[in-house]
């Protein structure tokens, strides 16, 4: 089909947030494409109807919301926010539901889960409150930093309909004594005043371990401070903080948050998702997104991202006939070495031969000598042959280690 890599991209912003007769079109569309004898374009509509069937698991497949009001004024753009005395710089952001991102991050399905059902308490309001119960008002999410949990949280907001009062707490600290606790009320009498969901950023921030010894008795103030004001709040409305420093939290601040949710990084069949998210509008085939996870394992979501961008970046200077996709983790993996896995990069670099062979026997990835031959620009018998020598290279199927001529201990 002309233009397909346009319908394609189509298709995919349509399922982002898709009602029943869109996915029906789509569904119509992969259809002729089967008749018409296009079957990899069927099969890449396909996979995106299947992606987004998976989706339904964090997107809400049902759109009546409770109508139980929070208390609180409207907050709308022109509301005017508060600012910090010494520096005139205002003390937040605001974020309304139209500006915030649709579709959902990508995460495996217990996290997708847990995130469910904490929405579902915030769609019934109304039949939890006739019980006598309450959602859970506070969140704090954490993890390293690139595993989506700010954008979570924005998520969130554009789930329930709520505009965001963004406070990132380091442009809180003050080098006045007593501003630093004095924005923090502020910025929660705010909050506090309107219907919104305020969102903590870059939560260690302020909310460090009082007894360090390396702080000095100011920062204690600003954690009580911020204590105080989060258990005034809890009965207003939604706070989520963010942080990538876990451990850097005082112990009587985790008491604060209800709920604690960890995003941890993402395992293969994330990474998967995440490189084919990233990928479009480009159409690859499937072996290219399994190798792309299989390389990228203990990266997060955001590096998975620079890695797409690079390969994107790579078809649009070469064209489709230049690079090769493991020429291009090469290459990745030269500007990038601190963020790749060593096993992994010294395959790379290392004899083709063991790279063949560890690509043909990771079970994850499941390939073939045509899908190795496919993502190396190779002919399939030459992949064969190079698989059926030994190498010059011991490689370790199991663990993925290279060593130079010499035997891996573990497996003597």
């Amino acid at each position: 089909m002309e233009h397909f890599p346009i319908i394609q991209a189509l298709c995919r912003t349509a399922l982002a947030d898709a009602s029943l007769a869109t996915r029906k079109q789509i569904e119509r569309l992969r259809d002729a494409l089967v008749k018409a004898g296009d079957d990899k374009q069927a099969a890449s509509l396909a996979a995106m109807l299947m992606s987004a069937e998976r989706n339904k698991e964090v997107v809400p497949s049902r759109l009546a919301k409770s109508r139980a009001q929070m208390p609180g004024e409207a907050l709308s753009p022109g509301t005017p926010v508060p600012v910090d005395r010494e520096t005139a710089a205002p003390v937040a952001t605001l974020l309304f539901p139209e500006e915030l991102r649709a579709d959902p991050p990508v995460f495996n399905p217990v996290v997708s889960a847990a995130i469910e059902s904490m929405l579902e308490e915030w769609r019934n309001l109304q039949a939890l409150s006739a019980l006598g119960v309450q959602p859970a008002k506070t969140c704090l999410i954490y993890g390293v930093p690139g595993t989506g949990k700010t954008r979570l949280a924005m998520w969130i907001a554009r789930q329930l309909e709520m505009p965001v009062v963004l406070a990132r707490l380091d442009g809180l600290v003050s080098s006045f004594l007593g501003t630093t606790a004095r924005n923090i009320g502020n910025l929660f009498a705010f909050a506090n005043r309107y219907r919104c969901l305020l969102l903590l950023d870059e939560f260690d921030a302020i909310a460090k371990l009082r007894d360090d010894p390396q702080e000095v008795g100011e920062i204690k103030r600003v954690v009580n401070a911020l204590l105080q004001n989060l258990d005034g709040r809890q009965e207003l409305g939604l706070t989520i903080g963010v942080t990538n420093h876990s451990k850097l939290l005082d112990p009587a601040v985790w008491r604060r948050f209800e709920v604690q949710l960890e995003v941890p990084k993402p395992d293969f069949n994330v990474r998967k998702d995440i490189s084919r998210y990233f990928m479009a509008p480009v159409e690859c085939p499937d072996s290219h997104f399994r190798l792309l996870a299989w390389f990228t394992e203990g990266l997060t979501g955001a590096e998975i991202e620079v890695l797409v961008r690079t390969y994107k970046k790579s078809m649009a200077v070469h064209g489709e006939g230049g690079r090769d996709l493991i020429e291009t983790l090469r290459h990745f993996a030269t500007l990038n070495s601190g963020r790749c896995e060593p096993g992994r990069r010294g395959l790379l670099f290392g004899d083709s031969k063991a790279l063949f062979r560890a690509m043909k026997e990771a079970p994850e990835l499941n390939f073939t000598m045509a899908d190795i031959g496919e993502v190396a620009g190779r002919d399939k018998s030459t992949v064969s042959r190079a698989i059926g020598k030994r190498s010059s290279r011991f490689e370790a199927p199991q663990t993925g280690k290279v060593t130079d001529g010499q035997p891996d201990p573990d497996r003597s």
